[in-house]
């Protein structure tokens, strides 16, 4: 019985030694320092419920790459006013005004320029009418945010054509002030159209034939294609001051496009061919052009009907442009917007009929048949989704905890964060980043991981600089020789340099 008194009190007092030990060693050890991501994460979460002080803080955020963006949807309804002065265009003075070609005498249209100082009524319904600002649906009218929001196209589209120039250098001046590096945008040339117009005659039905009596135009539209954005990309850089050869290190100047042409889904089978190969053929040919898209409602009526031959026709053509990647608007639907039927395959055959890399909107993914075996084939295959939350809260009323944001991010499925149409739901980058934050729980980790995919999934040509995970490649440990060279070759690395670089600095200056 002494003895084993003897070993509980030894025990014992061993167990005290060793508690003083851990004790004074802990108070001993210098604190661990805190890594400038730690620094702004907890930044983050000290502001993220006081919106002023969160936009303050996103707004300086770096965000790599805007994916999914639209040329036309891009600019402000103030600026389409802006030029449409400068071009001589009319407003209507309708309810619901429009831009309209001159002359601007007589009743029902008057003079663009300088309307805003000659009568700021008019001109406000006009900003009003191009774009989603101050909209409220009118239940008497059976009005939606979806109605208002594509109609604003066939408002402004008067300006729109003829002004390439000015809504590039504008798509570059807000992506500057927003901290966003690299811009998609889908924006079609002049020429295109005019190719799927006058080929359209040349489509029966047999994609074989079609593209055999087609091809010989093609050609002649890439150049007149390429004309067209020299054009544009000149214009745009003289309204900036912007000096190609001379690389920016700053500002709008600084922000590196890439350009999406589309197909417009709403259109006869003939010409969604011809305009489709018009596509395909461009991105090939010019390395402006780095990925293949298609536009217009979903559920128009021709959009639904010809879906599937649509998907058939991309994976048809892919097969004679295998280089050629697509980011396909798909799932851009909701429940009675269209019937049960028509929720149940359109992502799924974008991705499995059509090859699609990454897919735009995804909205109904949770419609989709065997929704859960096409998310865990999307994130297998590293399918990316490009998320739009305020457009797919004005345009489909699905916002909040039925968004699929979370839903996909579960599945482990890549999404970045975009903008779709900037200018016509008044909104830029940050704003949705802060809808990410506050009606989605997502933190600082999370928001940065995006800004780093939106990279990794761009349709910019090159290696990545990262060799596994957030590894970089041999060549890149740190800055040198080496790593020049490296970078030098790809601009998707010199992208992905210039957005850590970015983020060393943002971190560090953030303040506690």
């Amino acid at each position: 019985m002494a003895r084993a008194a003897r070993m509980t009190a030894q025990i014992a007092g061993l167990a005290g030694l060793i508690c003083t030990l851990m004790v004074s060693t802990a108070q001993a050890a210098p604190a661990a320092p805190v890594s400038a991501e730690a620094r702004a994460a907890a930044r983050f979460d000290a502001v993220v419920h006081d919106g002023a002080q969160l936009r303050q803080f996103l707004q300086a955020m770096p965000k790599g790459g805007d994916l999914h963006n639209h040329l036309w949807g891009a600019p402000y309804a103030e600026d389409f006013l802006a030029w449409a002065g400068d071009d001589g265009l009319c407003v209507t003075t309708t309810a619901r005004p429009s831009i309209v070609p001159g002359p601007c005498e007589g009743p029902g249209k008057v003079p663009a320029r300088d309307l805003g100082r000659k009568d700021p009524g008019l001109y406000n319904r006009a900003v009003d009418a191009l774009s989603v600002r101050n909209f409220t649906p009118d239940p008497a009218a059976a009005a939606s945010g979806h109605d208002q929001f594509f109609s604003t196209f066939g408002r402004f589209a008067a300006v729109a054509v003829g002004t390439m120039g000015p809504m590039i250098a504008v798509t570059r001046e807000y992506a500057a002030q927003d901290h966003v590096g690299y811009v998609e945008s889908s924006a079609n040339a002049n020429a295109m159209r005019a190719f799927a117009v006058a080929g359209q005659g040349a489509y029966d039905g047999d994609f074989a034939a079609s593209l055999a009596r087609l091809s010989p135009g093609l050609p002649a539209m890439v150049e007149l294609v390429r004309k067209e954005m020299d054009a544009a990309l000149t214009e745009a850089d003289r309204r900036q001051g912007c000096k190609p050869g001379a690389p920016a290190r700053s500002g709008p100047c600084a922000v590196v496009l890439g350009f999406q042409p589309f197909v417009e889904r709403a259109q006869p089978p003939g010409f969604v061919f011809a305009q489709m190969l018009a596509a395909f053929a461009l991105v090939e040919a010019d390395p402006r052009f780095v990925g293949v898209n298609i536009v217009n409602p979903e559920d128009d009526p021709i959009s639904l009907a010809d879906y599937s031959l649509h998907m058939r026709m991309f994976r048809f053509l892919a097969g004679h442009y295998p280089k050629v990647p697509m980011a396909l608007h798909a799932g851009e639907l909701t429940l009675g917007l269209v019937p049960p039927r028509d929720l149940t395959f359109h992502i799924r055959e974008a991705v499995e009929v059509a090859g699609a890399r990454r897919i735009g909107h995804g909205v109904d993914i949770a419609y989709e048949r065997d929704s859960a075996g096409l998310l865990a084939r999307m994130a297998r295959d590293r399918v990316a989704v490009e998320i739009n939350l305020t457009s797919n809260d004005v345009i489909l009323g699905v916002k909040g905890r039925d968004h699929p944001l979370a839903l996909y991010r579960k599945a482990g499925v890549p999404v970045v964060l975009s903008t779709d149409d900037e200018g016509v739901s008044r909104i830029d980058l940050t704003h949705e980043f802060m809808r990410a934050a506050t009606g989605h729980g997502l933190r600082y980790r999370d928001l940065k991981a995006m800004a780093r995919d939106s990279l990794d999934y761009a349709f910019l040509p090159g290696a990545s600089l990262w060799s596994a995970g957030r590894t970089p490649v041999a060549a890149c440990p740190s800055a040198g020789p080496a790593c020049e060279a490296f970078l030098a070759k790809s601009p998707r690395a010199t992208a992905q340099w210039r957005l850590e670089r970015d983020f060393e600095a943002f971190e560090a200056a953030v303040k506690p």
